[in-house]
């Protein structure tokens, strides 16, 4: 890490379009300490999964980001990467590979490791989501809940800092999210987590983001965003 930048992710005056001409985010900032554990809510189209994009470098804006002080940007790409495990909402956009063990080795193939460093890295990040038995499973014969363990066992195999996670209960039954939720409890990275689970986020995260129309409108301790009903009101959300 940048010894000048103790942030693991430092975001500043980001704003981003897309290609029709719809403004995503609005001169967005966004500092999270290391460890910290943060959720982004908001209403459908406030912006949350345009940022978490922008953590890796899926998609650019105009503005600053930087992870553990390294730009995402250029040169860089390929170790911010690294750095940042990103989980999309739908685990079918992040599970390709004939077998679950392909899955979860597909990054650090990537990363250039040696076949031995690849076989440690895949049964460590299995046995962290308790899928341990499951390398010669078919991805895609899995249930929902089995596949979000398994696209977030993914990005662990890259020993990642920093986790960003896109509605990682969306689909999943009650025994399901609760698995989720104490799997998520136990990791010990920086973790960005976009979600309309208000319970989750009051049980994962003690501080929340509130995005709409892609401008933060509130940053704060979980329990006082979610306890302020007129808040809560104003941008399409419920209280817990």
């Amino acid at each position: 890490m940048n010894p000048q930048n103790n942030f693991a992710v430092e975001i500043r005056n980001l704003c981003f379009a897309y290609a029709d001409g719809h403004q995503a985010l609005h001169d967005v900032g966004l500092r999270v300490l290391p460890g910290e554990k943060v959720a982004l809510v908001g209403p459908n189209g406030a912006g949350k999964s345009t940022l978490l994009l922008h953590l890796n470098g899926i998609l650019t804006g105009q503005g600053t980001v930087q992870v553990n002080g390294l730009e995402v940007a250029g040169g860089q790409i390929k170790k911010v990467r690294a750095l940042v495990g990103l989980v999309f909402q739908n685990p079918d956009d992040q599970l390709f590979s004939p077998t679950v063990f392909d899955d979860v080795a597909f990054g650090p193939i990537y990363m250039g490791m040696k076949e031995a460093e690849v076989r440690r890295c895949v049964q460590h990040a299995l046995a962290q989501v308790g899928m341990g038995d499951y390398e010669r499973r078919i991805s895609h014969h899995l249930s929902v809940g089995e596949k979000k363990r398994i696209a977030i066992a993914t990005v662990l195999s890259m020993s990642p800092s920093i986790l960003a996670l896109d509605e990682p209960s969306s689909g999943l039954d009650p025994r399901a999210r609760r698995t989720l939720i104490n799997l998520l409890k136990t990791l010990p990275q920086t973790a960005i987590i976009s979600s309309h689970d208000v319970r989750l986020v009051q049980e994962l995260c003690p501080r929340t983001v509130v995005l709409d129309a892609g401008h933060v409108v509130a940053d704060g301790p979980t329990a006082a965003i979610l306890s302020d009903d007129a808040l809560l009101e104003a941008h399409g959300l419920e209280r817990p």
